[in-house]
């Protein structure tokens, strides 16, 4: 059969490629009203430890912030610019001049995008698409420069037609006659092909054909994953589909060494009415999911292991940009360079953990089980070592005298204790990182600009430690009838949940 065939082509990729190291990327539109300075956006890019953007242009006051930043540039021809540069050897030759070698090496321009997305939004210069990028090539070869950046042009994701399953992909053939000396331009000079991936938009034009769940990375059960009729290999995710998808569409022209880059993805935190479900609990869901998985270095379904390396669209959001709310609202920052949400991470280093301002708190999640809150604060409070005592009766920290309210309290501590993980805020779930201070009254959270004290100097055991043997402060004081009371407390709960379905082996088992 012919997918079978296909199949194999696709596997047949360059080990190279399976070596390079994944990252995260970021795009930076300037549709603000207020725009940053460059050398504010490069602070914000160094902060967040940002390591690989992609300009929509080839500013030179943004390259020359960028000089000896270590950031490693995408630079890009607009597609108003393309007419031009696709039709005269000179004046790609000049444009290559005035924009990457009077930058480079100092500014580490690593790849150049040829227009964006020209087939489907700018057709009447597909035509002269590919010599526009041979024109570039020929400029960077002249300047000995084309072993270091890479000419290519984005691409949309609709040029692939029938997209799932994946084994049965190919593009629209109406446009191949640019694509296929395309993909040979870009087998021929070792670049790859640049994909723009939006699973928001698939999920809104399914009618209810792809479930939410699947476009934002969320765990599934195998139940409810998408298989492949051809290969029976499962899909948990939109974003990996259409990714192997592309492999097999270029499989299918006979092209199965050329990388894929996702050059743009991302969800919206803001919409109109009629976008319910572009809100920020799912930007933010979607967005950590992905960089999740791009830096786990999980690869797709059919090529496990091997690296897609990703850009975030977007920096900022751009208020100025035309349409509706949610083309305003893609972005990670505002224009003050404060995050939009805080990232749920973990295992991805300090790759955007993005709280410029550094105040963060660990707070109980709103609608969380009473009882695993308990349990979670009796393990702060005790095999935490968290320094419950703001919370006794006649304390600072006491009222409000509930579990939500004390909880939090235990958990912003450790959480700090910590030095502010992801993983430090989990509590099994029951709990979330938030920017907003919980601190009331007198009860001054750890982390609070309202706090002049020190943290405790005790060392938190991890959160899956069930050792007690050092000398640690509870809700009960220290040492005597108060540390009986604990594990009279503990040892109840441990019943409890013993009898609700082993609950508390999962405690045990797993980190909070």
């Amino acid at each position: 059969m012919a997918w079978l065939l296909i199949l194999v082509l696709v596997f047949a990729v360059s080990q190279a490629t399976a070596d390079e190291e994944p990252y995260i990327g970021v795009n930076i539109g300037t549709d603000l009203s207020i725009m940053p300075h460059p050398t504010q956006v490069v602070a914000l890019l160094k902060a967040q430890q940002i390591r690989h953007i992609r300009l929509y242009d080839a500013d030179r006051g943004m390259l020359v912030a960028l000089a000896n930043s270590g950031i490693r540039v995408m630079v890009s021809i607009p597609n108003e610019q393309l007419l031009g540069i696709g039709q005269s050897n000179s004046t790609a030759a000049n444009w290559v001049s005035r924009n990457i070698v009077a930058h480079y090496p100092a500014t580490n321009i690593t790849a150049i995008c040829v227009g964006s997305e020209v087939l489907t939004t700018l057709p009447n210069a597909a035509r002269i698409l590919v010599n526009a990028m041979k024109f570039v090539h020929s400029a960077l070869v002249a300047s000995n420069l084309d072993n270091q950046i890479k000419v290519s042009s984005p691409l949309a994701s609709s040029i692939i037609l029938d997209s799932f399953p994946p084994s049965q992909a190919f593009f629209n053939r109406s446009w191949n006659p640019v694509l296929v000396p395309m993909l040979n331009f870009l087998q021929s000079t070792g670049s790859y092909l640049m994909l723009n991936i939006y699973p928001y938009y698939d999920y809104m034009q399914s009618n209810g054909v792809i479930p939410l769940d699947y476009a934002l990375f969320k765990p599934l059960s195998p139940t409810k994953e998408a298989v492949d009729a051809n290969t029976l290999v499962h899909y948990s995710n939109v974003f990996d589909a259409m990714v192997d998808a592309t492999y097999f569409a270029m499989a299918f022209l006979n092209f199965t060494n050329i990388p894929v880059i996702v050059t743009e993805t991302g969800w919206p935190s803001q919409g109109d009415s009629n976008e319910p479900d572009a809100t920020m609990e799912n930007s933010n869901t979607y967005n950590s999911n992905l960089i999740r998985h791009v830096m786990n270095k999980t690869g797709t379904p059919k090529r496990p292991g091997i690296a897609v390396s990703t850009y975030i669209y977007e920096l900022y959001n751009e208020d100025l940009k035309p349409g509706p709310i949610s083309e305003k609202n893609w972005g990670l920052f505002d224009a003050n360079g404060d995050p939009i949400y805080i990232l749920r991470l973990t295992d991805s280093g300090s790759l955007l953990a993005n709280d410029t301002t550094n105040q963060t708190y660990c707070t109980a999640k709103e609608g969380a089980d009473p009882k695993m809150l308990q349990a979670a604060l009796d393990w702060a409070c005790g095999p935490g070592k968290v320094d419950c005592s703001s919370l006794l009766q006649g304390k600072p920290c006491y009222e409000p005298d509930n579990v939500i309210a004390h909880a939090t309290y235990a958990f912003d501590t450790y959480y700090h204790r910590m030095g502010k993980t992801s993983d430090a805020c989990d509590f099994n779930g029951v709990a979330d990182i938030t920017t907003t201070d919980p601190s009331h009254g007198s009860c001054i959270f750890p982390g609070s600009l309202g706090r002049n004290g020190t943290m405790v100097n005790i060392t938190a055991p991890s959160m899956n430690s069930t050792s007690s043997d050092s000398p640690g402060r509870n809700i009960y004081g220290r040492g005597g009838f108060g540390s009986m009371l604990l594990v009279i407390k503990v040892m109840v709960w441990s019943l409890i949940l013993l009898e609700g379905g082993g609950m508390f082996q999962q405690f045990e088992l797993r980190k909070f």
